[in-house]
């Protein structure tokens, strides 16, 4: 979860930067500007070090340091955790290269510099794992992290834009307040640490598939993926508690929106859209799963 809390902070931290020089810059550049793409490297760097030290000093600095070594969870946590090292590498490669676009940066170096930024950004906290004795390098994250960028790039090479969107969701759950410690206090920390409140989308925009009817461009069919009744990583007991634990997945179908499909000539709302582009619209869901059959919602977040 660390790599997906840091990521997400970081991620945030880059949006922030965009949003403070929209005004200055509201047009992506359609030949290289030297002083933003310097901008955009040098705030990259220097947000990414911060980000790298603050994470250190909070999450690292209590826990005793060992040598480098590897761990096993792929089991853990019905791989919501891999989901969420999926997510935050597709969207900090989507918004690195991005930045990059609107420096004027060529698409190559966009996919080879740009997109790679969270692939690079959580291999330094996977390494940062393997050296703490509470944790470990896990190559099932490095997997995961590997996937996500692999999904941005894959779809720019192939079609030359994101036909399919990662997206994330949350809800509250009852489960955080039996363990607070682990899956948050408050809703913030619920947000990033309750795996069974969050959702993780695949977002397929119809439009760029079937361009030859009158489905509006904006109109996106969602696949979700997601799991409840976790107290632990594992089907576990923890000093004899949670010895009854009902875990199980969910898949979900929905309707969404790909806020970047909206056509405008603002270039503040398409900064606006790319940024909440991130997060699923909730839509009318229908669930599956092995608890309870099929399960509707009216309205799914």
């Amino acid at each position: 979860m660390k790599g997906f809390t840091y990521g997400l902070l970081f991620f945030l931290s880059i949006c922030s930067y965009g949003q403070n020089r929209v005004n200055r810059f509201l047009k992506p550049s359609d030949t290289l500007n030297i002083p933003r793409r310097n901008a955009v490297i040098i705030s990259e760097a220097s947000i990414g070090a911060i980000s790298l030290v603050g994470l250190h000093q909070l999450w690292y600095k209590d826990y005793p340091q060992s040598k480098f070594h590897t761990i096993n969870d792929l089991d853990e946590w019905l791989q919501m955790d891999k989901m969420g090292h999926t997510y935050t590498s597709y969207q900090m490669g989507r918004m690195g290269a991005e930045l990059l676009e609107w420096s004027g940066v060529r698409k190559k170096d966009q996919l080879i510099y740009g997109a790679t930024l969270g692939l690079v950004f959580l291999t330094t906290v996977e390494v940062f794992d393997g050296f703490s004795k509470e944790w470990g390098f896990s190559w099932s994250d490095m997997a995961s992290n590997a996937i996500g960028t692999g999904i941005y790039v894959g779809q720019e090479l192939l079609w030359g834009e994101q036909r399919i969107s990662l997206k994330y969701s949350f809800h509250r759950t009852e489960f955080a307040p039996m363990r607070p410690d682990k899956l948050g206090d408050g809703f913030m920390e619920e947000f990033l640490k309750d795996y069974n409140g969050q959702t993780y989308w695949l977002s397929f925009n119809l439009h760029s598939f079937f361009d030859d009817t009158r489905i509006p461009k904006w109109l996106n069919l969602a696949i979700g993926y997601g799991a409840e009744g976790m107290l632990t990583g594992k089907n576990e007991t923890l000093n004899g508690q949670f010895p009854d634990q009902n875990r199980y997945r969910q898949v979900y179908l929905s309707l969404d929106l790909d806020l970047t499909k909206i056509d405008t000539k603002s270039h503040i709302l398409r900064s606006l859209f790319s940024v909440f582009n991130t997060v699923k619209v909730p839509f009318p869901a229908m669930e599956f799963n092995g608890e309870n059959g099929i399960k509707l919602h009216g309205i799914y977040f």
